[in-house]
């Protein structure tokens, strides 16, 4: 029997990379998977038929995290279609890497709407939904949070607000049996990186370079962590924050 067998779990964001390997990993551990993604349909079905294929259930459903409406409908959706949700993943993010004097409003709401209010909105419904027994949140950070690169001060703020944000709901929501974690990932060789140019850059070399494993993560790598904080294995811990980065801080 998997660890997360007779569980519903929803993951934002898991369209493909990360959000994609950590609904592949919780459906072959035996829960049922609601994958969400904002426009990747193509890629997010495709998810989906992967899980299928493997004997698993899941369905694919469009919702903007930081749009409260969506995320209202997402969550209406996946209770009427498996009847409850025990696990949520807020791995819904993006990011983008540019000096000081090109930051601009714009990209500051966008990445702080995502990454920041969206896991919020997220946890809000979570917090709905999950029933009596009690459940658990993923929030997906980063090394960036405690350990910011040049370039980065937008997306390292937001993940600094997602570690902040997890601590206060694991106090806030404890006594309702729902657990809240956080793993930060490093530096991991995803299609959003890849669009960036991240891995053959200088950028992606100085990365393998300060990571004592020696290379850039893969989406399973963060999948198995969500495993485990999303099973009974981590029964014990809440407001904990997991760095998955080869060793690199």
């Amino acid at each position: 029997m998997g660890k997360l067998q007779g569980k519903v779990a929803l993951v934002t964001g898991a369209s493909k990379g990360i959000g994609a390997a950590i609904a592949k990993a919780y459906a072959a551990e035996g829960a049922t998977v609601v994958v969400n993604y904002a426009s990747d349909r193509a890629g997010a079905e495709a998810v989906v038929s992967d899980i299928e294929r493997g004997q698993g259930r899941a369905i694919a459903v469009q919702a903007d995290v930081a749009k409260s409406g969506d995320v209202e409908r997402l969550f209406d959706i996946s209770k009427e279609t498996f009847g409850r949700v025990d696990v949520v993943v807020n791995n819904a993010g993006v990011f983008a890497f540019q000096p000081l004097e090109q930051v601009s409003e714009a990209e500051f709401h966008r990445q702080f709407n995502i990454n920041v209010l969206g896991s919020l909105l997220v946890a809000q419904q979570a917090a709905k939904h999950i029933g009596a027994d009690g459940g658990s949140i993923v929030n997906v950070s980063s090394v960036v949070s405690e350990s910011p690169v040049p370039g980065s001060s937008i997306y390292s703020a937001t993940k600094g607000a997602v570690d902040t944000l997890s601590v206060a709901l694991a106090l806030e929501l404890a006594p309702r049996k729902i657990r809240v974690n956080t793993v930060a990932p490093g530096g991991v060789d995803t299609e959003g990186a890849r669009t960036l140019g991240i891995p053959d850059s200088d950028f992606g070399a100085d990365i393998i370079a300060r990571t004592p494993l020696g290379r850039l993560g893969r989406p399973d790598d963060i999948a198995k962590v969500a495993v485990f904080l999303a099973s009974d294995d981590s029964a014990w811990l809440t407001g904990e924050r997991i760095t998955a980065s080869g060793g690199l801080h």
